[in-house]
């Protein structure tokens, strides 16, 4: 009995483990980029739209794809479509440090069509693995992807010392990551099993939550909006927050680590953020607390350039956390069933990320026919009053 109960905790422990290692995986590869995005771009003859692009495919993945996932799921499991889109990360990094623009472009798009699996799904698995635990293994899987994603943008310049790569080891060395969390998922894709509700009871749920009723509800769309701000937000810094720093005299690695403290500023929010979101009826006051720490790390940009960098990367970061903290849990605080709050997900992640894909190429095209960078950065501040105008909208307390 006592060997038994053993069994039990080591195989809780591996899928931890599993849920760590996959979700460290979800933002590394597009984080990685944008300290190196410079050095691709001359070596390629990239010009910044087509550098812009290098983030925006796997963006039009995840718009596009983030309501296919539990489609698939539904087909072969949740466990085997994660495991599978680790080996179609590893594909997509390999592929993408072929040295060539199609190949390039190729490998961000297999990256993010593995990435959108796991953004949707590994929430799924999770429910469904550890219902009395959810808060603290979420934890793990915010804390890990965020965590990750900060430090692959720190490293990005020294990966590629080390390796004698370059950039194709900057962003190519991510792979030996994806690689590990496959063989530590591979106890969870023995144990898999298809999910337990038949398809009568899909059909019937989705009778009484009729997802074309949600296309004409204003709520979700203010909230759909709200999550393709916050991704747009987010995105532009990860395409070009580097280079930006870069032009006005940091070197690549001191870029490289400014963006990591954006990330870095995520972690502690994401954890308080939640837990303050779901006591109150209605969340204007972190709606205001957002806008206000993104208005003044913009500002802090715009007109002071690096001599203020730390404060207003680190003011943007917060924002983010608590902008990313805020709409997952409309999610939730904003329906009624499960149901629809899964459908409201993927309306909000599949149109968001769609919205979001524009901003890194609509960022560097302006700059190519203004040949400077606060005019874009102030599409960035115009963007942030349009941030806290829907979500003062969705944080009011009414259901979708």
């Amino acid at each position: 009995m006592e060997e038994e109960k053993k069994q039990i905790n080591w195989g809780v422990i591996i899928a931890v483990i599993g849920v760590f290692f996959i979700s460290s995986n979800l933002r590394a590869a597009i984080t990685s980029v944008g300290p190196v995005i410079s050095e691709i771009s001359a070596q390629l003859n990239m010009n910044k739209f087509q550098s812009g692009l290098v983030t925006t495919i796997p963006l039009l993945a995840f718009g596009f794809l983030s309501a296919l996932a539990p489609k698939f799921a539904s087909k072969i499991g949740i466990e085997k479509v994660l495991g599978f889109s680790m080996l179609v990360l590893t594909a997509g990094l390999l592929i993408r440090i072929q040295g060539n623009v199609p190949f390039l472009f190729l490998g961000a798009a297999l990256i993010g069509t593995a990435i959108a699996m796991g953004n949707v799904l590994m929430p799924a698995f999770i429910k469904d693995k550890f219902p009395k635990n959810l808060g603290l293994v979420t934890g793990i899987f915010t804390v890990s992807m965020n965590l990750i994603g900060a430090l692959a943008a720190g490293y990005s310049i020294r990966m590629g010392h080390l390796t004698g790569w370059g950039w194709k080891g900057s962003i190519g060395v991510w792979f030996i990551l994806s690689l590990i969390a496959f063989a530590v998922w591979i106890p969870q894709l023995i144990n898999s099993r298809k999910s337990q509700k038949t398809e009568q009871n899909i059909i019937a749920e989705q009778k009484r939550e009729s997802f074309s009723s949600l296309l004409r509800s204003p709520l979700a769309w203010c909230i759909t909006l709200f999550m393709g701000l916050q991704s747009c937000l987010f995105y532009m810094l990860v395409a070009w927050l580097p280079i930006i720093l870069q032009d006005w005299g940091m070197t690549k690695e001191q870029s490289g680590w400014t963006f990591s403290y954006v990330q870095l500023a995520q972690l502690p929010v994401t954890f308080i953020g939640p837990i303050l979101a779901v006591k109150m009826k209605n969340q204007a006051p972190l709606v205001w607390l957002t806008a206000i720490a993104l208005l003044l790390g913009t500002i802090g940009i715009v007109f002071f350039k690096t001599t203020y960098i730390v404060p207003s990367v680190l003011a943007i970061g917060f924002s983010g956390g608590l902008a990313f903290s805020l709409v997952m849990m409309f999610f939730v605080l904003r329906t009624k069933s499960s149901i629809r709050a899964a459908q409201l997900s993927g309306m909000a992640q599949s149109f968001g990320y769609l919205i979001a894909a524009c901003s890194p190429p609509l960022f560097g095209l302006i700059y190519d026919l203004t040949l400077d960078w606060t005019y874009p950065l102030l599409l960035y501040f115009l963007l942030s009053f349009s941030l806290l105008g829907l979500g003062l909208i969705a944080s009011r307390n009414k259901y979708v």
